[in-house]
């Protein structure tokens, strides 16, 4: 990894209070994520389970962490087993993390080499009454591939029909909410990193770039700063790309007189960020432009005051919604008595923002986390308002991380957004 050496306590931390949560007598069972084969002999890059990761901070292939806390035989209660490395793996894949440095950084004492892992599990599982499985439960995502838990999940009926099996996920989704202070400095380094690329790219973008040309300025950048590369597939989008959600093609030409939405986010020790700004490809916001863009950050200016205790991303979503269909009617896009006329089933404001305003962030760029979760303090959110007016060819959207707080904290506070100040850095070159 390229990020510097996280501390153990964070790890043991988070372990302390997933077992709080699971029953007496029980078993954790949590492995990293498949290396996905790419083609030929070549797999993509890894990336670790969040949710393993949270737990000790490893960040390797076939990794397997068990959690027996009540076991008699103290030992056995913390177990993270780990592949042994050899002269072969060295020179073909490099190193592996060594028992000595395992331990420093997930701060198990009981470290072991994977080939001891079905001897001991049985020990671990005759002794449990219960079993925790941690399988993807993302309600919007579902895949035809079987991770490493599910196929164990598969064995686990077969070898020991009659225990009881729990779900993990629950859990982890409870605790993963709330950061601890040491991921909110994750977080802000990684957003530091992103305002590094933001300002590189300012002084880089003039008519004539591809926008693949852009994502390549932002992707030296992270690297070059500690990042492991983008939280997520980066959006530069000119143009009328810009009116595309999730448009990642990159592979047209900024024109004079475009707009240039860029949606980014550094990926630090597993945190994300992620952050969007709208930029003018010319350096100068036109006077329409100008009144959009204004209209989208007073928005979000006041939609960050709303991301405090007590809330919801319904509730945010419902309020952000009233103030843009006001600034959508300033603007010219419908009228008063056309909202009057609307169908509440699809209101008039959806037309020119068809998405909502925040999202949880943290291990994933989507988060753990719903919109009917009552927010709380030490959560964090991203903000994201957005216009769309494709026969204008304008999209815009502004987008930085949040704290929750009575007093939100902007993760990104420092990133420019301002009108002025944009034209004034793009004119630097």
């Amino acid at each position: 990894m390229r990020y510097d050496q996280l501390k153990s306590p964070l790890f043991e931390n988070n372990r302390k209070k997933l077992i709080k949560n699971i029953h007496t007598n029980s078993l954790v069972v949590i492995q990293s994520n498949d290396q996905m084969p790419r083609n030929g002999d070549q797999f993509f890059p890894f990336r670790q389970n969040s949710d393993l990761f949270y737990l000790c901070g490893i960040d390797q292939e076939k990794t397997i962490l068990t959690l027996c806390p009540n076991h008699p035989n103290k030992d056995l209660r913390e177990i993270l087993f780990i592949i042994e490395s050899n002269e072969k793996i060295a020179v073909w894949e490099g190193h592996k993390y060594t028992k000595e440095e395992a331990f420093q950084t997930s701060g198990i004492t009981n470290i072991k080499f994977l080939n001891d892992f079905e001897s001991i599990f049985r020990d671990l599982a005759i002794f449990a009454e219960y079993i925790y499985l941690n399988l993807n439960e993302n309600p919007k995502f579902k895949t035809d591939i079987l991770s490493a838990d599910d196929r164990f999940l598969l064995k686990l009926k077969s070898d020991f029909p009659v225990h009881e099996l729990e779900r993990l996920a629950p859990i982890m989704k409870k605790l993963r909410l709330k950061k601890e202070p040491e991921e909110i400095e994750l977080m802000q380094k990684a957003c530091d990193i992103t305002e590094k690329a933001f300002h590189r790219i300012l002084k880089f973008v003039k008519p004539g770039v591809m926008e693949y040309e852009v994502e390549a300025e932002i992707t030296h950048d992270f690297i070059w700063n500690k990042a492991s590369g983008h939280a997520y597939a980066p959006i530069i989008a000119s143009g009328k790309n810009a009116c595309v959600l999730h448009y990642i093609e990159n592979n047209k030409k900024c024109n004079n007189g475009d707009l240039l939405l860029i949606d980014f986010g550094a990926e630090y020790a597993n945190y994300a960020a992620d952050c969007t700004r709208t930029i003018p490809v010319n350096g100068k916001f036109t006077p329409r432009q100008r009144e959009c863009y204004e209209a989208v950050l007073h928005v979000m200016k006041s939609a960050i005051a709303l991301i405090i205790p007590g809330t919801t991303i319904n509730r945010i979503n419902e309020q952000v919604d009233l103030m843009l269909q006001d600034e959508h009617i300033k603007l010219g896009l419908y009228t008063k008595e056309d909202v009057e006329k609307q169908n509440p089933e699809n209101p008039l404001v959806k037309k020119y923002y068809p998405h909502g305003t925040s999202h949880f962030i943290g291990l994933d760029v989507h988060d753990v986390g719903d919109r009917t979760i009552i927010l709380e303090e030490g959560m964090v959110l991203t903000c994201e308002p957005g216009l769309y007016i494709p026969e204008e060819n304008i999209g815009i959207r502004i987008e930085n991380d949040i704290i929750v707080a009575h007093k939100p904290f902007d993760l990104m506070k420092n990133i420019p957004k301002e009108i002025d100040e944009i034209e004034q850095l793009m004119q630097e070159k």
